[in-house]
């Protein structure tokens, strides 16, 4: 039997618990051999799901230094689910010591995180791939081929939406703590829709005009902008975490032969042609999440479609987006290598 691909997970709030529950289902190839997690009762309620699975739950050691310095060597990958702020400095430490990395978006806080992750990618030669559930669907990669292709004409506009009751919903929590999440709505649960705008237009943003909007509160929580592609096309992206209970999605790209609908985590994918009257369904493999996609990448069988690369650009355009907002909307570059 193959040897199983043993996990440390660092964090395990809500979010990573949510992962452990598709990790579960892929035993065969996966063992959670430890938990990192200064919070008891978050470590109660993730163990709480290796009991409901019939399986002994792993031990926690809060502290990441020592757990790595005893316990590297019996470990091959990290999965990092923490807040934001903790993200450069536990990846680092993760590759220095040896380990492969999965790793939450958004990736990073900032730009200079971001280069300095790439340098500590190259360093190690490790494999580190960015958690975006949108990039490694195979829903937004078959739209993503078809686009390049050229089969669905000239990319002509992009139209995204993403919407929650993140507002209400994160009041007292870290991720309306700036100096912790870096950023407000569109930057946690919007930071899917910067990256798989990104993605299907396979090029970088020139220009972006945009408004914030933080309804009294830290951060913001809610965002328009418009942005103008290297090629010319054009872009809204449309973030609200003010509304009604829910949390969704919807992406359109429109192409001088065809249009395309998806989600911002490759939720969906329908295609209308040029001549027919509605859009359809486009079938594709059925995925159990980012750890399966991610052991795929591991294993050699799919190129890495969210390197750290991916985080640079994302901070890339959220740092025009605060820029162009700071200034009420006046139009501003974006940084490109």
């Amino acid at each position: 039997m193959p040897k199983k691909t043993r996990i440390l997970m660092i964090g395990v709030g809500g979010m990573a618990r949510h992962h452990i529950t598709q990790i579960l289902k892929q035993q065969k190839t996966t063992e959670i051999a430890y938990f990192c997690e200064p919070s008891p009762s978050m470590v109660e309620k993730a163990s709480q799901l290796f009991k409901d699975a019939g399986l002994p739950p792993p031990p926690n050691y809060p502290d990441l230094e020592k757990l790595l310095q005893d316990h590297a060597r019996e470990l091959d990958v990290a999965f990092i689910a923490t807040p934001h702020a903790l993200h450069h400095d536990q990846t680092c430490a993760c590759l220095e010591a040896g380990l492969d990395v999965l790793l939450e978006k958004p990736m990073v806080m900032n730009a200079r995180e971001a280069e300095s992750l790439i340098s500590v990618r190259d360093a190690t030669q490790r494999l580190l791939v960015v958690a975006f559930p949108g990039s490694l669907s195979p829903q937004i990669r078959k739209a993503v081929a078809m686009l390049r292709s050229g089969e669905l004409g000239v990319l002509q506009t992009i139209s995204a939406t993403v919407w929650q009751r993140w507002g209400p919903g994160t009041i007292n929590t870290w991720r309306q703590q700036p100096e912790i999440s870096g950023g407000g709505f569109l930057f946690d649960t919007g930071a899917h829709m910067l990256n798989t705008v990104v993605d299907l237009a396979g090029e970088e943003f020139s220009e972006v005009a945009a408004w914030l909007k933080d309804n009294g509160r830290p951060v913001e929580t809610q965002a328009v902008v418009i942005g103008k592609l290297a090629s010319g096309a054009l872009v809204t992206l449309h973030a609200s975490g003010e509304t009604i209970p829910s949390c969704a999605s919807d992406v359109r790209i429109f192409c001088s032969q065809a249009i395309l609908r998806t989600g911002i985590w490759g939720e969906r994918l329908e295609l209308q042609r040029y001549g027919e009257e509605e859009l359809k369904p486009i079938p594709v493999p059925h995925s159990l999440g980012v750890w399966e996609q991610f052991l795929a990448v591991r294993q050699g069988k799919l190129a890495n479609p969210c390197p750290p690369e991916v985080g640079l650009r994302m901070a890339r355009l959220y740092d025009a987006i605060k820029l162009s907002a700071s200034r009420g909307g006046q139009p501003v570059p974006c940084q490109t290598d």
